[in-house]
């Protein structure tokens, strides 16, 4: 795998602070569970002023949310949000209560994402497409304009992190089968399910790639970068088929990161200097290198375009003027 599991390094520095966490407010979507629970237990327990819970259950998020503040002896600082990202519906009333009722946004860490082993559909498009890709990228456009607000009324440096993976640089093959169309092929009823997880991964590898350039730190004030947290002990194999569930098992056991450890990338990217823009980030720092030659090459840039003209697409319909409104933050 392209994570590179045996060697990847376990025993992750915290890069969140009561220096650069305290009296900020954190959104973590997919906070219920895994990675993105522990990320949300560690702002908690650094003094952050507001950490929201973006969940699909709300049940699940609350117990979860009783158990960061049974860690942390902290309460009043976790709140649970319902977000479904299979939903545009959703995921416009999550950034519409976000934008209305927080006073500032620090970041937002998109952790949430599924796999798939069989064919499901979501708002017209493959779930997993709907899901990792073109709901998290609709979020990203919503709340972007008010963090560039917040960036400037608050004197802060507020990012959004999308929570990615290198998986997809192991499918170069696949990926050649849909690269002129990304969004539309990877819709067809002769696409293997268990290839849309790295594909849509590489997706938003490319997207964040061809729109960080438009979106400029000097000018926007916030920091979008991806992040790869390497192989972590979580339940995202959960849907998958028996034989690949032990296979990922016995690589957990042997080479997995701890869902703590894992989280520990997330906060890195959340809290990343301006050089981070646009980058892909792993085990707590820039990870340019790990990028095949065939993403970043001539060809590689036209399908970062594609990538992302099909997501800006898919936004402009469910959202008209989102896009346009980030590009001008």
């Amino acid at each position: 795998m392209s994570t590179d599991v045996p060697t990847q390094r376990r025993g992750l520095p915290l890069h969140v602070t009561p220096e650069n966490s305290s009296g900020g407010t954190f959104i973590v979507i997919g906070a219920n569970t895994g990675l993105g629970l522990e990320a949300a237990k560690h702002l908690v327990a650094v003094g952050a002023a507001k950490v929201i819970m973006g969940v699909r259950n709300l049940d699940a998020g609350e117990t979860a949310k009783t158990s960061i503040e049974s860690a942390t002896e902290k309460t009043g600082v976790a709140e649970v949000w319902k977000i479904d990202l299979s939903s545009y519906d959703s995921v416009k009333a999550f950034a519409k209560k976000a934008i209305t009722e927080l006073d500032r946004i620090d970041a937002l860490i998109e952790n949430a994402a599924v796999a798939m082993s069989e064919r499901v559909l979501a708002e017209g498009h493959a779930l997993p497409i709907t899901v990792n890709v073109l709901s998290t990228f609709l979020l990203a456009a919503l709340i972007f304009p008010k963090l560039s607000d917040d960036a400037k009324k608050f004197g802060i440096l507020p990012h959004i992190t999308i929570i990615s993976s290198s998986v997809g640089f192991d499918f170069e093959e696949q990926w050649n089968l849909i690269k002129d169309d990304p969004i539309v092929k990877s819709d067809g009823e002769s696409m293997v399910t268990l290839m849309l997880y790295p594909l849509s991964k590489l997706m938003e590898i490319l997207a964040v790639k061809y729109i960080a350039p438009q979106i400029p730190v000097s000018r926007t004030g916030v920091v979008l970068n991806v992040v790869c947290p390497g192989l972590c002990i979580t339940d995202l194999s959960r849907n998958a088929p028996p034989a690949f569930k032990e296979q990922i098992a016995v690589q957990h056991k042997q080479f997995g990161r701890t869902a703590e450890d894992g989280s520990r990338t997330l906060l890195h990217g959340a809290v990343a200097g301006k050089e981070s823009h646009g980058r892909l980030l792993a085990a707590c720092e820039i990870a340019t290198r790990q990028l095949p030659s065939w993403l970043e090459n001539e060809e590689g840039q036209q399908a970062q375009k594609r990538v992302w003209g099909g997501i800006a697409k898919e936004l402009e319909a469910v959202e008209p003027g989102c896009v346009s409104k980030m590009l001008q933050a």
